[in-house]
């Protein structure tokens, strides 16, 4: 089981869903956490009978909301104490420190931060950070509508005070209101369509999947954005 953590103030639930999506029909088996304080999975993931804490299917990707950290969802599953949750990969979305910490993302495998370049979005995300007791390495996923140089040292700036070392590579996502508007849609129909998104979320999508599943070669990936498109 590979836990991969996605830190940060941004809306960024829809961007996990779509990546597990990707995994899911390479035939991955995944769980979504969501603990981030507003719980947003909670109103925009369809649950047949949501509860304070739940765990429910969607799109044959498991959603978990409302939990303190892996040990509360074992027991919600009825896995016996030390062992392990039956999952290839395990993907925290957390926006404060309570989170990180419950979740151990320190030892995550991956860990990414996800921000627009909003003051907000900066700022409130890098709190997650605060009290480590040691470096942690991230990778940077940049929503933007430029992507110029200028914002991402802005963030190596705010960042500075921060036990954070930020990966070489780094991914942009366009800031795209027709991406926005597909997004919207899909969650009012209850599903994950790929078909209306532009080329470059796609292919930051592929990305993302290629390295959290560690593959060299893309060929896999792609084809699996080819099914989601077609609705097979």
């Amino acid at each position: 089981m590979k836990k991969i953590g996605f830190i940060g103030a941004y809306d960024k639930i829809d961007l996990i869903i779509y990546v597990a999506k990707i995994l899911t029909t390479l035939k991955k088996k995944v769980l979504v956490i969501d603990a981030t304080i507003n719980q947003k999975a909670r109103y925009v993931i369809p649950a047949i009978n949501p509860t304070i804490k739940y765990v429910t299917e969607y799109e044959e990707i498991d959603i978990a909301v409302g939990f303190s950290n892996i040990e509360d969802i074992k027991k919600y599953l009825g896995f016996a104490e030390g062992q392990d949750l039956e999952y290839d990969f395990v993907f925290v979305d957390t926006d404060n420190p309570k989170g990180f910490e419950n979740y151990n993302l320190e030892e995550a495998q991956r860990n990414y931060f996800v921000t627009s370049f909003d003051a907000y979005s900066l700022k409130k995300g890098l709190e997650v950070f605060v009290g480590l007791n040691r470096t942690i390495s991230l990778t940077k996923v940049l929503f933007s509508r430029t992507m110029d140089k200028e914002e991402d040292d802005y963030l190596n700036f705010l960042a500075l005070g921060y036990k954070v070392a930020w990966n070489e590579q780094r991914l942009y996502f366009p800031f795209e209101n027709g991406d926005l508007s597909v997004i919207h849609e899909n969650q009012k129909v209850a599903k994950i369509k790929f078909k209306k998104l532009s080329v470059a979320y796609k292919d930051g999508l592929g990305y993302l999947a290629d390295e959290i599943l560690g593959n060299e070669n893309s060929s896999a990936t792609r084809r699996a954005i080819k099914i989601i498109e077609r609705g097979v």
